[in-house]
């Protein structure tokens, strides 16, 4: 059966750095594309970024462009962020998702259990 398995979260301080895995089984990962939404207290569900199948294109939420990086490691099977420039605001539970086909914009039908990402002085 399909696994998605965040790691990484934690606390950081505003303008700090995390680096986000999710490690995928029960699939050929390197068919499918690939996202990161986030679920802050009290809110509802932001994408955040997403990524095709062989890596070749990326997709960033305005609102963390230029500060967040999402790559693949298609051999590892394993997903990443790359979240720099941390704002507190971004305190959230962080989801990685499996989405339906090789590129963006089909849907998800996988989410993993998230990992919190707490970001305070």
């Amino acid at each position: 059966q399909v696994q998605l398995v965040e790691s990484g979260g934690g606390l950081a301080q505003p303008g700090g750095s995390l680096r986000l895995s999710c490690a995928a089984s029960g699939f050929t990962f390197s068919s499918y594309a690939m996202s990161w939404s986030r679920q802050a207290p009290g809110k509802g569900l932001e994408w955040v970024s997403g990524i095709y199948s062989d890596g070749s294109d990326t997709y960033y939420a305005d609102s963390v462009k230029g500060r967040f990086t999402i790559s693949r490691n298609n051999d590892k099977n394993t997903l990443y962020l790359q979240m720099n420039s941390l704002k507190t605001e971004e305190t959230a539970l962080y989801y990685c998702e499996k989405d339906i086909k090789w590129s963006q914009g089909y849907g998800i039908d996988y989410w993993g259990k998230g990992t919190l990402v707490t970001v305070s002085s």
